[in-house]
């Protein structure tokens, strides 16, 4: 399997409602090319988690270049992995200011989740950083 990390930068601060409009379409994509990850937005700026089988990451990374939503994308790790790191979640989400979000199913509350069992690898160290910048509490 591959992963693919990536950063980009929203063309415009997202409401809620974009949000959560962009997390249901991402979610029903991933489940149909079998690729699970994370999706962390803060202040405009988006961190991803794709993993899967190469193709199907390809096909999700591509449609995602080219999405008009966001710009500045940069890929800041890719490589193979034996075992995924979100195997339960097709697209799990992330958000500082996103309280209505909560109620979504999938939505991961950073600040109470306790996910004890996530290894220690590049992504989950990336995700890590990328939330303690952004003043989002999250525990593996």
């Amino acid at each position: 399997m591959e992963y693919i990390v990536y950063v980009s930068t929203a063309i415009t601060l997202m409401s809620e409602e974009q949000l959560a409009d962009l997390l249901r379409v991402s979610r029903n994509k991933n489940k149909k090319h079998h690729v699970t990850g994370i999706l962390l937005y803060c202040q405009g700026t988006f961190m991803q988690v794709l993993e899967g089988e190469k193709n199907n990451v390809d096909v999700i990374y591509k449609a995602i270049e080219l999405d008009k939503r966001h710009k500045n994308i940069i890929k800041l790790s890719t490589g193979i992995i034996t075992k995924r790191n979100f195997p339960d979640w097709s697209m799990a989400f992330a958000s500082v200011n996103a309280e209505k979000l909560q109620e979504i199913e999938g939505f991961l509350s950073l600040s109470s989740e306790n996910q004890t069992d996530m290894p220690d690898h590049i992504t989950v160290n990336m995700l890590k950083t990328f939330a303690d910048c952004n003043k989002q509490y999250i525990s593996f």
